[in-house]
Formats: structure tokens, C-alpha cells, sequence
């Protein structure tokens, strides 16, 4: 089957987006309050938060829930092609959720402890079980999780507005200091010993993750990514929905006390992603900056690959057994090195791809996605 451009470059824009948030943590040895709203440095205290408040309202959690959309189109694919193969579904598909959680795993001990790869993994299996069902009953099972979703955030932001600080992270200091002065074996240990409470988020994001899953089945079964007329229509009422809705509910960011930072990253942030996935589709259709886009789809084709050694990366610069330039670097510095990244996988990809079809990363999943239990076997991709 024919690879869809778009989604490649989608992919690649999510991977490189996901890191702009991510970019922070490093930066920050993992001090959320630095990340998020701090009620003790508002957004206008300096040109330097200034800059941070505005990457974070271009970049922080709109890339995410491009990437999870994109996961829920890539199953869409995968469910039709087993049809057409007449493989059994899910079959395969929940090994590959198994590899995923392991690859997440591996991840989240060894580089990053807010990882998502694991979430994504259990959503996956719950959504492979839905996913064939017909369309009402993928919209009833959205609209609950939706609703769950949007309670638990919007509680959770009333009680931030009610509280003195507005701020649900405290004790950072702890992780700060490891990663300042901790060696690289420490930090595992501390990851592995924490393990529930840095995998809060990935548990509390999963019924977001299963609307963003299906909602991405449902745009891929409704042609929103062919290259038709009619998918170009689609997508483009999607950009002018997505941006004007999503810019303002976006602002919220900029009330002070970080009150609304998780509202904002969960809810406004999803909306505003349609509107970012109807830009990128605008500017290829008019083959804006063509090569640069060309860069994106290679980075897209070997997405797990690019997110791994981008945050693999990030922990060499930052912390303290690297080069160790976190702690309080500029956000000029920040955003230099996550350019640099950024260029550094675009390379990687280009040169990569020159030589072989699949990232290494994905070599590996394509050897080792085959079920010993599946009847007929089927290799699938991780993205």
C-alpha cells in the first residue's frame, strides 16, 4: 500500500513538536513549575519568560495530541489492511501494543520519566476493540471519555483557582538536584522507585488518548488525509475550526498563577491541533518550503526512532552527567538547542533513509512484530 505523504510529514511536525515541550523538562531537570505557569515568576517578569510563555502557546501539548491523533489514523490503517488480508483483528495489532509498552518501558527507565509510550500502548489495546465497530457506537464511547476527561481537568482547575498557589507541584527540588548532580545510573534508580508517581499523567491522560485515538480513526475512514478534493475541503475546515477556536481557548495560558496551564495543555491544546494538522496539510498542498517538508516526512517515516535519540539528546546536554547545562539556562538557550536537535534529526533522517528503508528502530519492531501465535503473520510499523 502506498505511503501517505501527509501523514509523514504530520508525524514528523508531531515528533519535532513534542520535543519543543519536552525541551523544557530537560532544561529544567524535570521542575515542572519551570514548564508550567510559576505563580512566583509570571509570564511578563522578563523578556526570558516572555519567550518561554510564547513557545509553550505555539508548542505545548497541540504536538502531543497531533501525534495521538496520527496513532489512532495509523490503527485505522492497520485494521483495514488486516481486512483486506483477512487477518483476524485485532490479532497482531496487540502484539504490537505489547512492544510498544516494552520499547515505553525501556524509555521511560533509561531516559525519560514522562514518557508516553506506554500510555499509548494501553490505549491502543482498549481501542483495537472498539475501533471495528460502527460509528455511533466509536461516537458514544467519545463522548464518555471525553466527558470523563473534561470533568477530571475542569475539576482539577477549579480547585487550582481556589488554592493559594495555583500550583500542584510541589517538592520539585528533590528531582532537581538529581538531575543536576545525579549520576546517569542514580537517575534510573529513582525513576524505577517512583514509578507511580511519574506515571500519574499516563494513566489520568488515557480517556483522552482513546477520544484522540478514535477521532483520529473516524478522520482517516472520512478521507480527511487522501489527497481528493474532497479531503483537501475537509481538512481545511478543520484548520479554520481548529485556529478559531483554538487560539483563544489557547490564551488562557497567559491568565497569571499558572491556574489554567493544565487546562489548557489538555483541553485547549487538543483543539488548537486540528487547527495545526489543516495548516501543515495547506502549506505541503502548496508546496511550501518543499525541501524542509521532505526533511519532516523523513524524520515522520522513522518517528520512534527520531523521538528516542532526540530525547536520548536532550538528557546529554541538560543533565548533570552530560554536559550539564540545565538548571537555569536562558530560554534563547533553550530554543537554540532545540533547534540544533531538530537539525540533528533532520540529518540523521536524510542520511539515514538514504541507505535503508526503515529506521533502526523500526528494523528492530518489523523483526520482531511477527506473533509466534498468529496464524498468518503480519508485520506492522510502531507509527
Amino acid at each position: 500500500m502506498k505511503r501517505i505523504v501527509l501523514l509523514d510529514v504530520l508525524r514528523g511536525f508531531a515528533i519535532i513538536g513534542t520535543l519543543g515541550t519536552n525541551i523544557w523538562l530537560f532544561a529544567y531537570l524535570g521542575n515542572l513549575n519551570k514548564m508550567f505557569g510559576d505563580p512566583l515568576q509570571p509570564w511578563w517578569a522578563s523578556g526570558d519568560r516572555i519567550l518561554q510563555t510564547l513557545m509553550l502557546l505555539l508548542v505545548n501539548g497541540k504536538f502531543l495530541g497531533l501525534l495521538t491523533l496520527l496513532f489512532g489514523a495509523g490503527m485505522e490503517l492497520k485494521r483495514q489492511k488486516a481486512l483486506r488480508k483477512g487477518y483476524t483483528w485485532p490479532g497482531i495489532y496487540i502484539w504490537t501494543c505489547v512492544l510498544l509498552f516494552i520499547d515505553g518501558l525501556l524509555h521511560y527507565t533509561l531516559v525519560m520519566e514522562y514518557d508516553v509510550l506506554m500510555s499509548y500502548s494501553i490505549t491502543g489495546i482498549m481501542v483495537s476493540f472498539i475501533i471495528h465497530r460502527s460509528r455511533r457506537f466509536i461516537l458514544i464511547i467519545m463522548g464518555i471519555m471525553g466527558s470523563i476527561h473534561f470533568i477530571g481537568v475542569g475539576g482539577i482547575t477549579a480547585l487550582l483557582a481556589l488554592s493559594e498557589s495555583g500550583s500542584p507541584f510541589n517538592g520539585m527540588g528533590i528531582i532537581t538536584q538529581l538531575y543536576a548532580a545525579g549520576t546517569w545510573w542514580e537517575q534510573v534508580l529513582f525513576r524505577l522507585s517512583n514509578f507511580v508517581f511519574f506515571r500519574t499523567e499516563s494513566i489520568a491522560i488515557i480517556p483522552l488518548n482513546i477520544f484522540l485515538f478514535l477521532f483520529g480513526a473516524l478522520l482517516m475512514r472520512a478521507g480527511v488525509f487522501s489527497d481528493h478534493p474532497s479531503g483537501q475541503r475537509k481538512r481545511s475546515k478543520l484548520m479554520n475550526i481548529g485556529l478559531a477556536a483554538g487560539i483563544p481557548l489557547n490564551l488562557l495560558l497567559l491568565i497569571p498563577g499558572g491556574m489554567m496551564d493544565l487546562f489548557v495543555r489538555y483541553i485547549s491544546a487538543p483543539v488548537l491541533t486540528l487547527g495545526y494538522l489543516g495548516l501543515i496539510a495547506y502549506l505541503l498542498e502548496k508546496n511550501t518550503f518543499p525541501r524542509l517538508f521532505e526533511r519532516f516526512g523523513e524524520i515522520g517515516k522513522m518517528a520512534l526512532s527520531c523521538y528516542i535519540l532526540q530525547n536520548i539528546l536532550a538528557s546529554v546536554l541538560f543533565y548533570g552527567w552530560g554536559l550539564g547545562l540545565g538548571g537555569h539556562p536562558s530560554s534563547l538557550l533553550v530554543l537554540c538547542m532545540w533547534a540544533g536537535i531538530c537539525i540533528l534529526m533532520m540529518l540523521f533522517s536524510h542520511v539515514w533513509l538514504r541507505r535503508f528503508s526503515l529506521g533502526p528502530v523500526e528494523w528492530l519492531w518489523r523483526k520482531l512484530s511477527i506473533s509466534p501465535a498468529a496464524k498468518h503473520p503480519s508485520r506492522s510499523e510502531p507509527m
